[in-house]
């Protein structure tokens, strides 16, 4: 069986990203959308992401991106993954990847099983669907407001590509969430946090070790 993914989401310190790396983290976020607490500008992702080891996947978060902003990303040479949290179609998704040469993860609003039916649009668009909690209508961001959904729709997906779970994950949930939905991989961010858009080094260490034993 192989090892559970972890992506801790929404770094923007070193401290923080030698906690998830220390943790075991197979992947590291980091949010570039300007309404996010979390928010962190290109350079700053490129300096945080050298601090992490090359075994370590490091991600860009953005939201409906134009080809300029992905682009200044990209070109940080820091990047291995982007991920679309906005409302990016199948073909504008499959369109990034080809431009930019890049893995492109899509993040699912689920609320109902409908959501979840629906991603299949974006199957072979992408390289990974990340299944999260929809945010109420009118909200300023898409996601990490600690919202969670009902996990059980995820037991036994048949769908056809790479995923994982998002929203509402924290230290106290996350092993009862992967052993519900069976999720290959954990997405945290706001549950590893003191505040909004400050984590904190101890929740990151407790939550990738309350996952290793999954």
């Amino acid at each position: 069986m192989s090892r559970l993914a972890i992506k801790i989401c929404g770094l923007s310190t070193p401290e923080t990203v030698g906690a998830a790396v220390s943790g075991g983290a197979s992947h590291i976020g980091f949010v570039h959308f300007a309404k996010s607490p979390r928010h962190v500008e290109p350079d700053q992702i490129k300096a945080l992401a050298a601090l992490a080891p090359a075994y370590v996947e490091k991600v860009a978060v953005v939201v409906d991106p134009t080809d300029e902003m992905l682009g200044e990303l990209v070109g940080t040479g820091a990047l291995t993954t982007l991920q679309l949290h906005g409302k990016e179609s199948p073909q504008r998704a499959a369109a990034i990847r080809a431009r930019f040469g890049l893995p492109v993860w899509k993040a699912i609003a689920v609320k109902t099983s409908a959501d979840i039916d629906g991603a299949t649009a974006y199957v072979g668009a992408v390289d990974r669907l990340l299944f999260d909690a929809k945010t109420p209508d009118g909200a300023a961001l898409p996601g990490g407001m600690g919202l969670r959904f009902d996990w059980t729709l995820l037991r036994g997906l048949a769908i056809p590509a790479p995923w994982g779970l998002s929203g509402g994950l924290g230290i106290d949930n996350v092993v009862e969430a992967i052993r519900i939905s069976g999720a290959p991989l954990i997405d945290v961010s706001s549950g590893v946090e003191s505040a909004p858009g400050i984590k904190s080094v101890d929740k990151i260490m407790a939550f990738c070790k309350a996952v290793q034993p999954c």
